[in-house]
Parts: C-alpha cells; sequence; structure tokens
C-alpha cells in the first residue's frame, strides 16, 4: 500500500470513543476524519474536535467523506450491526469489546470479513500492560512447569451512578451482562495465556442490583485447562463505592504467580525456582471515567497496531477470532444455575 497514513471514523463518542479518537489523533500515521453520535458534538463535549460530524450512521454513507477503518464504539448489543454494514461496504473495522453478544454474530463478521477482504481487529487492550505481557511470556516458557491452579477475582463497583437509567448500561439486549460490559477483557487474559477451559459451571446472584440491571452482579465460576489444572472465576460489581481488584493467582509445579491491582496491573507476588522477575514497563492507568473507573488505557497500542497492519501488513494483535473465543467462553459462563 502507498497510503501514508490512516483515515479512521470514530462511531460512537462516549467515554471509549473519545479515548479512540484522541488516540487517532495522536498518532502520527492516522488521521481523524470524522466522528458520528446520536447525541450532538456540544452535548458530548466535542467542540475540541474539529473533524466533520454526523448524527446518523446513514449520514456518514450517504457524504463523499473517504476512510479506511472505522472504530466501533457504539452500545454492545449493537456491535455486530454496525460492523457488519460496514464491512459490506468494503471497510476494516476495529470493534469494542465485547466483540459481540452472540458466537453466531461474531462467527458471521469473520466470515464477512473474509469474503470481503477487510481486516477486522478486536479491543482487548489489556493484553497490552506489562503485567499482562510478562505472565504470558513466562507461562509459555515452560519456567513454571505444570500448572495446578488458577484464581481470578473482578470485585467491582458499579452502582446508580453508573446505571442512572438513561442510557444501555444494565439493559441485557444493549449491555448484555457485567461479564461482557466490565470482566472480558480479564476473560481474554484467561484464555489468551493459557488457551480453551472446559468443564464451566458457573453459579450467578442478584445482590444489589434487583432495580439497576436486567441481570445477574455477582457469580463464582469453576472450569478446567486442557491439562488438568483447576480454575474459578470470582466475580461482582457488588463492591462499595470504588472498585476493589482484579486479579489473576497461578500456583504451578516450580512456584506461584499474583497478578494483582485493581486492574490486574501490578505484579504482586512472584516466586519461581531459579528465576528472577526483570523490572517492567510502566503499566498505563486505568480508564478514569469520575464517577466509575475500567481496565487500562492503552487503546494507543490498539490503534498502533491497526495501523501497522494496513499500512504495513502485519498481524493483527486481537483478531476476530479470538474475539469469538471470549464471547463464546462468556456464553458458557451464562448457561448457568440460578441461586
Amino acid at each position: 500500500m502507498d497510503k501514508k497514513s490512516i483515515k479512521f471514523v470514530v462511531i460512537g463518542c462516549g467515554h471509549i470513543g473519545k479515548r479512540h479518537a484522541a488516540m487517532i489523533l495522536a498518532n502520527p500515521e492516522a488521521e481523524l476524519v470524522a466522528l458520528v453520535d446520536i447525541k450532538s458534538k456540544e452535548e458530548l463535549g466535542l467542540t475540541s474536535f474539529v473533524v466533520p460530524f454526523f448524527n446518523s450512521i446513514d449520514e456518514l454513507l450517504s457524504s463523499n467523506l473517504e476512510y479506511d477503518v472505522v472504530n466501533i464504539a457504539v452500545p454492545n448489543g449493537i456491535h455486530a450491526q454496525v460492523a457488519n454494514l460496514f464491512i459490506e461496504n468494503y471497510k476494516s473495522v476495529v470493534i469494542e469489546k465485547p466483540m459481540t453478544l452472540s458466537s453466531v454474530d461474531a462467527e458471521e463478521l469473520i466470515q464477512k470479513a473474509k469474503e470481503k477482504e477487510v481486516s477486522l481487529f478486536v479491543v482487548m487492550q489489556n493484553r497490552y500492560s506489562p503485567p499482562s505481557q510478562w505472565l504470558k511470556q513466562i507461562v509459555d516458557s515452560g519456567k513454571l512447569g505444570q500448572i495446578y491452579m488458577i484464581q481470578m477475582n473482578c470485585f467491582w463497583n458499579r452502582d446508580e451512578r453508573y446505571y442512572d437509567g438513561k442510557g444501555w448500561h444494565g439493559k441485557k439486549d444493549l449491555d448484555g451482562g457485567v461479564l461482557f460490559t466490565q470482566f472480558s477483557h480479564f476473560i481474554d487474559i484467561l484464555y489468551w495465556v493459557f488457551g480453551e477451559i472446559y468443564n464451566i459451571k458457573s453459579t450467578l446472584k442478584d445482590f444489589n442490583h434487583q432495580n439497576l440491571t436486567d441481570f445477574e452482579d455477582s457469580g463464582i465460576v469453576t472450569f478446567e485447562l486442557e491439562h488438568g489444572a483447576l480454575g474459578n472465576l470470582n466475580f461482582s460489581t457488588s463492591v462499595w463505592d470504588q472498585n476493589l481488584e482484579s486479579s489473576m493467582t497461578i500456583i504451578a509445579e516450580n512456584g506461584s504467580i499474583k497478578i494483582g491491582g485493581q486492574y490486574m496491573d501490578k505484579v504482586a507476588y512472584c516466586h519461581i525456582k531459579d528465576y528472577k522477575i526483570p523490572v517492567l514497563g510502566i503499566t498505563s492507568p486505568g480508564n478514569d471515567y469520575g464517577i466509575y473507573k475500567g481496565s487500562a488505557a492503552n487503546h494507543q497500542f490498539v490503534i498502533e497496531n491497526v495501523v501497522d497492519v494496513l499500512l504495513r501488513g502485519e498481524t493483527i494483535t486481537t483478531t476476530g477470532e479470538e474475539g469469538l473465543k471470549v464471547v463464546k467462553i462468556i456464553e458458557k459462563m451464562y448457561n448457568f444455575k440460578r441461586i
């Protein structure tokens, strides 16, 4: 490709959409050429973005605007619909997590992207955090020996300040549930580092979100890894006032590891036979939305990967197939026994 830059459109200009737009502007090989949202530019606080603004996808499609890739940051439940529309128009797409709320929809997008010969990216930016990259490297190296047990804890706060009833959060068809919206990043790390998980059994309960959401706020999930390791995921958005932790503990033949912090952003413990942990890079802070916080702000690496793929033919970091895997895992976790 002889292009010198990649032209981006961001669709959905809430907190994450603004983050995408800012990271596109910060990349010298990326060009932000339009924003799309049903709300006004003023209402969204986008007056500093001096690019064309459209109030609907139809307005964008009927324009003569030239662009290469569309970053989709609309509510979860319409990811598939919007992505399919642009793939049909031969545009590459970047889909925020989760890829879709249905594995059937995800499979259709993957097939359509292949037919149209466009690139499909799924945002799982926690892979770029130094502790996550180090964890994958140390597991892949075999230094831990046989993996015995894995425990993940995802304990966050999401209350009436987040579920204010004015938007899509908390609605089953648009949000999908806390495993999709809050914790899919960490389920992706589990899959990315350890591969397929099996024998998934879940128990979910709603402690204090009965008047806020269409789904449960807490759960315990047990599973097994391919070579016999046992695992469990404990999660909740019922933590009072602020996020508590996102962590992963690994018990193995030759040592133990805990990745901790609020966003799985710190190596809290490392004791491995004949091994000394190197100094890791600085971890990006969590996204700060004022009344609540989220996972690491690593979207600059996502944009870099899109540019590298579309300009230089490099490899997609998180493919549609990997996004599909995470959706399938969450679907199985939600095939639960209520209590």
